[in-house]
């Protein structure tokens, strides 16, 4: 999974009701599902809860032993069996199946050096060693050895500096210590953001190499025993991970287009997402000879690991020679794509994924989530047999290549662009899969429709709906007491936006498809993260060791597929857009607001001399420099934009309220419109042009931050131009957003007449 371990935002409601539908206070009488009629929601329950009653969890375990059972990366022997074995699966289960290939680069390392030239000398190891209770660990020869993929080639001695997590804050920091990172190789700690940033950031602040460490405070011993006895991340356990920079995903040679065999490709030079200095990852063993012969500033509080060290700064004595050679090769990723379909509207697409490829073993990332999706086929085939047709096309799919860099999904979304348009009803993927709370994030049209889905599935531990569990966790969590109000006041708890980090991004980001990313976490007391311990062992030991909240997640999963698949109306319900995206506006007024006065108290505090007079004189400390105050942005054609998104999304929810009221099936012709303007909806989200300075995202909403990586910029043409300090920029994207947002509520406006005309009048 190219993503942070955090829970996904979750969401619950007050009730619980397992495997059967919303009842109305008033009337108490059965509500029909959303996008039913109540006829035809009793049908769809009953088959909802045959195919969730049918989920078997030693299934999962069969499948994860074998999926699992060796390292299985992009190009390697394995990775190709597993493909060919998924796809006799899905073959056997009735589903039209087949493999779909693209050639991507993919470089795997031939040279990796790390030493310590002075004060002393140490090379490090950069292997991780079996351990004897693991059978898998011990698979040396088909290992892929520790390493970040697309860092650039070299060969690189300089001074050693500690930069924390090696973000833009951090940098700052540094600044304030008067320490440059000019010349210098940095060693930067894993976590606080995507590993992609760290060498990005490095570089430009003029570092010429960046070491990735796993600090015991972040996944190791601080948390919980070492594995074999624990869970956690070893002294000699290493992340590997892609590093390729946040322009765009996919094979970095073909940005925009499929990687097909004939694709015109970029040369290697010219290909934007390739890091600009060498980075390697180290275990802490390897880390703390470096880190212990660093002198300088002690570093302040918060960049404190968990070694038994003082941690400094530096520069100097310690100095470091880092070498990075790869094979720059094209290797295969094979896709495959199987069809179940559709008997009435075979022309929409309902799509689910998730990727099958690993750095080595992979039962947690990304087995855990792949096993999931099988049985959820694998029940979707039995139910076929027993009589049960989608209305719509289902499609699944167990991408390959998604570690190095979403190549699999990327490709396809890009090789398949102009049917996706046309076709794709929603895409809902899953990634790893561990214990604990329900979550989900996604395009807020699917939120009240996951909502419905998460109410119908019972936590297999505490024996209550994960929706409600999730919501009291969230209470639970909540920062103040007017958050614990919002959270109660709602039926709903608002999913959480997306950014990048598996394969949603493609389908949402650049082809404008609602999507939603499902899974269960927050309770595994584990973490060994892109090792060679991420493997059947470690996870039936320490993670979902029943596989309970496996079938919990296949439950969900394929419920929602199913939901979608045979909904008379497509289920979505622009009410939670609309608010998500006006908090969205809210939040750049404030960030606005905060730095006028954040700027405007700073520069006050140099006049009075306040840094100077307060800062050690035994210790160097630089005081920031003084700053222009961020001038006005006028943010209100965002604010007519949301004004019409709400007026729109009222009139749609009130037209599809009625319609479910009086309970009548839509005319053929007239529900065919319809569905036909909901598709188009989220794609009116798109700019053609893309954001600013990354033309290959095109949703103006949704979209990961450049500097976050994972993490989601909502509105990102304006909110990364205001991180950087361009307020003119930014200002001037404003009119072209609010632009959009009028666009979608005009489309949303178009669904909300056609559905009102379709009515039956009595």
């Amino acid at each position: 999974m190219n993503s942070t371990r955090s829970l996904l935002a979750s969401f619950l409601v007050l009730s619980t009701l397992s495997f059967t539908f919303a009842q109305s206070v008033e009337t108490a009488e059965p509500l029909p599902l959303s996008g039913y009629t109540r006829q035809s929601s009793a049908v769809e329950l009953s088959w909802e809860k045959k195919f969730q009653d049918g989920i078997v969890a030693d299934n999962l375990r069969l499948s994860m032993q074998r999926l699992s059972a060796r390292p299985h990366h992009v190009g390697s022997p394995y990775d190709e069996e597993n493909a060919n074995w998924i796809l006799a699966q899905f073959q056997q289960w009735g589903f039209d199946a087949r493999l779909e290939t693209f050639q991507v680069l993919f470089p795997t390392p031939k040279e990796r050096v790390v030493e310590l030239l002075e004060p002393t000398k140490f090379r490090a190891k950069l292997q991780e060693p079996p351990v004897p209770v693991d059978p898998t660990s011990s698979q040396t020869a088909e290992q892929l050895p520790t390493y970040n993929a697309y860092s650039i080639d070299g060969d690189v001695t300089a001074p050693l500096i500690y930069v924390n997590y090696g973000n833009r804050e951090d940098y700052e920091q540094l600044d304030r210590l008067g320490i440059s990172v000019q010349g210098a190789i940095v060693i930067a700690r894993y976590g606080e953001g995507w590993r992609g940033i760290k060498p990005k950031v490095a570089g430009e602040h003029g570092a010429i190499g960046c070491i990735i460490y796993s600090d015991p405070k972040d996944d190791g011993y601080v948390q919980g025993d070492e594995y074999p006895k624990g869970g956690w991340r070893p002294r000699e356990g290493a992340q590997r991970g892609s590093v390729m920079d946040t322009d765009y995903p996919g094979d970095p040679l073909t940005p925009g287009v499929g990687a097909t065999a004939e694709a015109k490709r970029l040369a290697i030079k010219d290909a934007k997402t390739i890091t600009k200095i060498p980075v390697l990852p180290l275990s802490w063993g390897d880390a703390l000879p470096l880190l212990s012969a660093l002198q300088g500033p002690v570093a302040p509080e918060s960049w404190r690991g968990g070694l038994s060290i003082t941690y400094h700064v530096g520069p100097g004595p310690a100095k470091v020679h880092l070498k990075v050679s790869s094979n720059w090769d094209l290797k295969p990723v094979r896709d495959v794509i199987a069809v179940l379909p559709g008997s009435e509207m075979p022309e929409q697409w309902v799509i689910r994924g998730n990727h099958y490829d690993a750095w080595v073993n992979g039962a947690d990332d990304p087995i855990s989530g792949m096993v999931t999706v099988l049985e959820e086929a694998r029940m979707l085939g039995e139910l076929h047999k027993q009589g049960w047709n989608p209305k719509r096309t289902i499609v699944y799919c167990a991408w390959d290549g998604e570690e190095p860099g979403l190549l699999g999904s990327t490709e396809w979304v890009e090789t398949h662009g102009a049917e996706l348009e046309k076709r794709a009803v929603a895409y809902i993927n899953s990634d790893s899969n561990g214990r604990g709370y329900f979550g989900a994030g996604g395009t807020h049209d699917l939120e009240h429709f996951i909502n419905d889905i998460a109410r119908q599935i019972q936590d297999p531990e505490k024996h209550i709906s994960v929706q409600q569990r999730a919501r009291l966790r969230r209470i639970e969590r909540a920062a103040n007491a007017e958050e614990r109000r919002e959270i109660r006041k709602n039926r709903d708890i608002r999913i959480g936006a997306l950014g990048d980090g598996s394969d949603y991004t493609a389908f949402m980001d650049h082809a404008g498809i609602s999507s939603l990313n499902l899974g269960y976490g927050g309770e595994n007391d584990a973490d060994a993260y892109h090792s060679i311990y991420d493997d059947f062992y470690w996870y039936t030991h320490f993670v979902d060791t029943d596989f309970s909240y496996g079938r919990a997640l296949a439950q969900t999963g394929g419920t929602a597929i199913m939901r979608l698949a045979d909904a008379e109306v497509i289920p979505f319900e622009y009410k939670a857009e609309a608010e998500a995206i006006g908090k969205y506006v809210q939040e750049l007024e404030s960030l606005l607001k905060d730095k006028q006065d954040e700027i405007t108290e700073r520069n006050l505090e140099l006049e009075e001399g306040v840094f100077t007079a307060t800062a050690d004189p035994r210790k160097t400390y630089v005081p920031p420099p003084a700053e222009p105050v961020p001038p006005f942005i006028n943010f209100a054609p965002l604010k007519n934009g949301v004004e019409a998104l709400k007026r729109s999304a009222e009139r749609y929810q009130a037209a599809f309220a009625k319609w479910q009221t009086q309970g009548t099936e839509l005319p053929p012709q007239a529900a065919a419109a319809l569905n036909t303007d909901l598709l188009e909806i989220q794609r009116t989200f798109l700019s053609e042009r893309g954001l600013p300075q990354r033309p290959w995202f095109k949703h103006q909403v949704y979209a990961p931050g450049a500097y976050t990586g994972y993490g989601a910029k909502p509105i990102a043409a304006v909110r990364e131009f205001m991180d950087q300090g361009k307020w003119e920029e930014a200002g001037a994207q404003v009119p072209t957003v609010g632009e959009v947002l009028e666009n979608v509520a005009t489309a949303i406006a178009r669904a909300a007449d056609d559905l009102e005309k379709a009515i039956p009048r009595h």
